[in-house]
């Protein structure tokens, strides 16, 4: 197996991925201590929010006030999705330490997220990396469908290679290589992340995978190998894509963890109280979860041996 970093940077999305699709829509209070409490993990990036209109994801309507309580820990860089430049302008002033841009490679996808065509998201966006740039905020381009798009198929990686080195140029800091609808297969990961790694070696290269078809863990391997060092992830697998039927969420944040972890790759986040954190998501987004990693827990868990054993073989 090919070796890639021994370090790499966990971003933690579930606060907004996450929880803008729920049922339920958590409490301020409640979102607060969650951020909080995977603050204290050790998340290199929280995503926090998103500064979208009310009306379209109410869910997130609080993005100032979670912005402003939360507390901020030392060394956690938080990010916020901005969709155009009123929602920037929110952004700063609420102190986002690191702006995430979006846009689909798929024209047929970006009408149907963003209702406009892709150059007219390219424009915006241009137009979005000049003020963040006067104001000195970084920001991340993220482009979504870069696997494959659930109305077109398959996408073209000289497209998404175009739209990447568009950014760059322009002053985007990372590019967030994003497989919105778990359409992504490993050799195909390797191949499109090396390939925008190798053309914009000074920009940070970002794998943003779905568990759709239950191939996350495979394909960050994949982009693990190809030298990715940066992993957007979902505690307890939260999140999924309104356009894209039976659409499931994010590669679980803890299963990325523990699997990095038990290959001597480090992290920075400590898997046992982001178990913690993990058991909670179900009160706080009323609904039941599935997780084989909480239910068996961390591979080196040991349990009591029978106790008919000592009466069989005698004391070890």
């Amino acid at each position: 197996m090919s070796q890639g970093p021994t370090r790499i940077e966990m971003n933690e999305v579930a606060p907004r991925d996450g929880l803008q699709i729920e049922k339920r829509q958590v409490p301020t209070d409640e979102k607060i201590a969650f951020i909080d409490a995977l603050s204290a993990c050790g998340f290199k990036r929280i995503e926090v929010t998103s500064f979208t209109s009310a009306k379209a994801i109410p869910a997130l309507a609080d993005a100032e006030a979670v912005m402003q309580r939360i507390t901020r820990r030392p060394g956690t860089i938080y990010t916020c999705l901005v969709p155009n430049l009123r929602g920037l302008e929110r952004a700063l002033s609420s102190r986002a330490d690191e702006l995430n841009l979006v846009m689909s490679v798929s024209e047929t996808h970006n009408r149907a997220n963003l209702r406009m065509t892709r150059d007219q998201s390219t424009a915006q966006l241009l137009a979005m990396l000049a003020e963040a740039s006067k104001a000195g905020v970084a920001c991340t381009v993220s482009l979504s469908c870069t696997f494959g798009c659930p109305f077109e198929g398959d996408v073209d990686p000289a497209e998404v290679l175009r739209l990447a080195r568009t950014f760059a140029d322009a002053g985007a800091a990372g590019i967030t290589l994003c497989d919105t609808t778990g359409m992504a297969f490993p050799t195909q990961v390797a191949a499109i992340c090396d390939e925008v790694s190798r053309a914009l070696p000074h920009v940070a290269i970002t794998a943003h995978l779905h568990n759709t078809r239950g191939m996350a863990l495979a394909n960050a391997l994949a982009a693990w190998q190809v030298g990715v060092m940066r992993f957007d992830a979902a505690a307890g697998g939260l999140g999924g894509c309104p356009y894209a039927p039976g659409a499931s969420g994010n590669v679980n944040t803890e299963e990325l963890v523990h699997m990095f972890e038990t290959m001597g790759v480090d992290t920075g986040v400590t898997l046992t109280p982001l178990l913690d954190v993990v058991a909670g998501l179900p009160q706080l987004v009323e609904r039941p979860l599935s997780n084989q990693l909480l239910s068996a827990g961390p591979r080196l868990r040991t349990h009591p041996a029978p106790a008919w054993l000592a009466d069989h073989f005698g004391a070890a």
